[in-house]
C-alpha cells in the first residue's frame, strides 16, 4: 500500500509518517510548503517518488530533481501519483483543488482540511471521504455500532481564553492567544480554537460527512471525550481516548489496526469529565453557529472572512474580538448568497476575502 500526503511537515502530516513507519506504508508523494529542513529529512527516509512545495525558491534550495512548485504542481503531482489514498493535511482554503483533484482522479482521500467541506461540502463525494479529525473520527468509530442516530454532539476544549474574565478578552495579545491550554498546534487553528470558530467549521464538516442536521458542541476541558452519538432509544455513547492523532490517521490510511496505537485511558486516575455550555458572550462568532448550519454555503463566507481576519489579529493590526466581529458582519452582507457551481465558491472567497480586507482597513 501507498499514499500521497499533502501537508507533510505540519503536525498531522508528520503523524501520518509516524504511522507510515509503524505500518509499513510507502510514500510515494510528499507536499510540504517552506520547511525544506524538515522535508529533506522525510525525503531522505522515506524516498518518495514525486515532491512538491510551496514556492520555486522552496524548489531550488531543496536541491532534489524533478521538484514540482505551487498550486500547479500539487495538481500535477497528484495526477502523476499511482497512489489510490491521498492524506490532505493542508491548511486552509488552498487545500480545496488538491481535495476535488484526487477525488476526480477517483482517489480515497484522507481529509484533515477541513476548509475543503467547509466552503464547498455541497460539491464534494463524501463517499471517497475518510475524515482525520479527532471529532469526526470519534463520530465515525461511534456510528460503526448499531442503532438510529437523532443527534451528534462534539467536543471543544475552550481555547486559551475559557477561562478569562470577559472583560479582559478586548486587550488579549497573540501570544496569550497562542497559549493553548490543552495542547500545541498551528497558529491559525490555536486562534480559531480561542474565538471557537474551529468547532463551526467542524460541524459544518459533520453535516456533509454524516448527514446529520441535529449538531451541538460542548466543552470539555481535558479533551478526553471527542464526540457523543445520542440514539432514538435515548441512550447515548462518548467516544475517549488521549487526544493523539494517530489514532484517526490509522484509521483512514491503514488495511488493518490490529495492534494498539494510543495508550488506554486510565479512568480511576483521570478524575472528573466536565461539560460545559459554549457561552457566546465568551465566544460571539457562536451566535452564527445556527444559521451556518442551516444555510450551509455561507461555509464559504465565513472561512474566507474568518481567514482575512485571523491573519490581520496575527499581524496585530486588530484586537482579538474583531475576528469574530468580522466574520459576523460578512455572514449579514452576504445572508442571501447562492452558490449553485464549485466555480461559484472561488468567486465567492474572492469577493469575501477583499471587501472583509477594505473593511478591516477602515
Amino acid at each position: 500500500m501507498s499514499i500521497a500526503l499533502l501537508g507533510s511537515t505540519g503536525s498531522i502530516g508528520v503523524n501520518t509518517l509516524n504511522i507510515a513507519r509503524e505500518f509499513g506504508i510507502e510514500v510515494e508523494l510528499l507536499v510540504a510548503g517552506r520547511n525544506v529542513s524538515l522535508l529533506k529529512r522525510q525525503i531522505e527516509e522515506f524516498k518518495p517518488a514525486l515532491v512538491a512545495v510551496a514556492d520555486k525558491e522552496s524548489a531550488e534550495s531543496l536541491g532534489y530533481p524533478g521538484v514540482l512548485w505551487g498550486e500547479d504542481g500539487i495538481l500535477e503531482a497528484l495526477e502523476r501519483c499511482k497512489s489510490d489514498t491521498v492524506v490532505n493535511a493542508l491548511v486552509g482554503f488552498l487545500g480545496l483543488k488538491p481535495t476535488l483533484k484526487a477525488l476526480e482522479l477517483n482517489k480515497r482521500v484522507a481529509l484533515a482540511n477541513k476548509e475543503s467541506l467547509v466552503v464547498a461540502g455541497k460539491f464534494v463525494d463524501i463517499s471517497k471521504i475518510v475524515p482525520i479529525d479527532s471529532e469526526h473520527f470519534a463520530l465515525w468509530y461511534i456510528l460503526r455500532s448499531k442503532g438510529r442516530p437523532v443527534k451528534m454532539t462534539i467536543t471543544a476544549s475552550g481555547g486559551a481564553f475559557r477561562d478569562r474574565p470577559l472583560h479582559e478578552l478586548k486587550n488579549v495579545s497573540v501570544s496569550e492567544a497562542l497559549d493553548h491550554p490543552n495542547w500545541k498546534m498551528g497558529k491559525k487553528i490555536t486562534v480559531d480554537s480561542a474565538t471557537m470558530m474551529n468547532k463551526i467549521f467542524e460541524l459544518l464538516e459533520a453535516r456533509w460527512l454524516f448527514g446529520c442536521e441535529n449538531l451541538e458542541a460542548v466543552i470539555e476541558t481535558k479533551s478526553i471525550v471527542h464526540a457523543i452519538v445520542e440514539f432514538v432509544d435515548g441512550s447515548s455513547l462518548l467516544h475517549a481516548a488521549y487526544t493523539d492523532m494517530r489514532l484517526p490517521i490509522a484509521y483512514a490510511v491503514a488495511e488493518d489496526v490490529d495492534r494498539r496505537v494510543v495508550p488506554p485511558i486510565d479512568f480511576s486516575s483521570l478524575g472528573t469529565l466536565e461539560f460545559k455550555k459554549i457561552d457566546p458572550l465568551r465566544y460571539p462568532v457562536w451566535e452564527i453557529k445556527d444559521t451556518v448550519l442551516a444555510r450551509p454555503q455561507l461555509g464559504v463566507v465565513a472561512n474566507a472572512a474568518n481567514e482575512v481576519a485571523v491573519e490581520a489579529f496575527l499581524k496585530e493590526e486588530i484586537g482579538f474580538l474583531k475576528i469574530s466581529e468580522t466574520v459576523i458582519d460578512m455572514l449579514r452582507i452576504y445572508e442571501n448568497i447562492e452558490i449553485d457551481s464549485i466555480e461559484e465558491v472561488f468567486e465567492v472567497d474572492a469577493m469575501t476575502r477583499e471587501y472583509a480586507k477594505s473593511l478591516l482597513g477602515k
